[in-house]
């Protein structure tokens, strides 16, 4: 049995996962060690106007870059990694760009438009994020693609450390919700910097000289699905993401947007620490296994399977005692927030353990149809909302219908993708 865990441990998967999953447990011990004394300095409100901030910024990060920076780990030689980080670059650029002049001539409209007054000046840091999140995306994806998981686990630690540092330290003097919104804001460009510092010869890796406009224009061609399809499905995906908090907000107020965002900031810990953890190895591994002709339906199916059996006790404990742990850990006045969370919990469980198959599509070619799926997914989750605002008036009953639909969807979605990883296999 000894030699067995040995071995388990040898292989370079298992060593990959532990390296990032040591950084990402470390990080979250860090916010779980400062938690208490952040949600006592600041209360549900500042919460509150820091996850209007954060659902507005959800939708528009992940595609800063219209998803070309997911494409870096694919392609079988680096020269055409380099094209795709360049195009990256370029492209969030002209999108921040284009985001600045709207805001310059609607800023009123949208703020009306979304009632989003607390958070109204904030808007214009929207830009910034935009470039700190590309850069972050592409030197994320870099190090995955040349497996240095060990910068990764040290600066995920590190920037935990600045952040939640500065929050104690800046609530003491003014511990309003302005202060979150602009440390989350730098702690994207913190994050991205140590990245690429911490990354070897990041600065020459993306010197592309072999790499004229033909060839940018070839490879723009060549991945085009990210931004046609894939980069709309994570739109859609952000949006249902951040409904719930600009609902919640237009509804029942900022509180209850707190309640939320500290509730779903608990947990995606869990996904945090293993679900990305494994993704990020996981990517590439399966890159190379379809590459070289494998069967990836196996690989796809023991991974969630795994997952499954790492996330049932901790969701599981959130379910079973949410209020009171809440209560417990951040205050009587958060224990509302652990009824949000034992909802959430069945949801972000499924989440959780779908991380495998959302890594599968863009290998099996299933990005039209994740769009199309996830179109859906949005709608059928809008719906649960309206219901539960509009029939029942209760804040509680419409996070739990919300919930439901995604559990249903999640285990549709880890269905569908098994049957076409085997499809797959068999036609390759």
């Amino acid at each position: 049995m000894r030699n067995k865990v040995k071995n388990l441990f040898k292989k370079p998967f298992v060593r990959n996962v532990l390296i990032i999953s040591t950084g990402t447990a470390a990080a979250q011990a860090i916010t779980m060690l400062f938690a208490p004394f952040i949600t006592r300095i600041y209360g549900p409100e500042a919460f509150g106007m820091l996850g209007v901030f954060t659902a507005i910024v959800a939708v528009i990060a992940p595609v800063a870059a219209l998803t070309y920076p997911i494409a870096i780990v694919l392609p079988k030689n680096d020269g055409e990694a380099k094209g795709l980080i360049k195009i990256s670059l370029y492209v969030s650029a002209i999108i921040a760009l284009i985001v600045a002049l709207v805001l310059l001539f609607f800023h009123n409209s949208i703020v009306h438009l979304l009632n989003i007054e607390e958070i109204a000046p904030f808007l214009y840091l929207i830009p910034l994020v935009i470039i700190f999140s590309a850069f972050l995306q592409v030197s994320e994806q870099w190090l995955i693609r040349t497996k240095q998981f060990g910068v990764t686990a040290k600066v995920t630690f590190m920037n935990a450390l600045i952040l939640n540092v500065a929050k104690v330290g800046l609530g003491w003097y003014n511990p309003v919700g302005a202060v979150l919104v602009i440390l989350t804001t730098l702690g994207t460009a913190v994050n991205a910097i140590m990245l690429i510092l911490g990354s070897k010869n990041f600065k020459d890796k993306i010197e592309v000289s072999s790499t004229n406009i033909l060839t940018i224009k070839e490879l723009v061609k060549k991945y085009r699905d990210f931004p046609l399809y894939r980069s709309p499905q994570v739109f859609v995906n952000a949006i249902s993401q951040s409904l719930p908090v600009l609902l919640l907000t237009s509804f029942f107020g900022p509180v209850s947007a707190g309640f939320y965002t500290i509730s779903r900031t608990v947990l995606i810990m869990p996904i945090s620490l293993i679900g990305k953890s494994v993704g990020d190895v996981f990517y590439p591994k399966i890159t190379e296994a379809t590459n070289n002709g494998k069967n990836i339906s196996e690989m796809i199916l023991k991974a969630t399977l795994a997952l499954a059996v790492l996330g049932v006790i901790p969701f599981g404990i959130v379910i079973a005692f949410g209020p009171w742990l809440f209560g417990l850990v951040f205050g009587s006045e958060w224990i509302l927030a652990g009824e949000y969370a034992r909802w959430l919990a069945f949801w972000l469980f499924f989440m959780f353990i779908n991380k495998p198959s959302v890594i599968a599509i863009p290998i099996l070619g299933l990005q039209k149809s994740f769009l199309v799926y996830e179109v859906i997914s949005i709608i059928a989750k809008i719906l649960a909302l309206i219901f539960g605002f509009f029939i029942f008036e209760n804040d509680v009953v419409a996070i739990a219908l919300y919930s439901l639909i995604g559990v249903f969807a999640y285990i549709y979605l880890i269905l569908w993708v098994l049957k076409s990883s085997k499809s797959y296999s068999k036609r390759y």
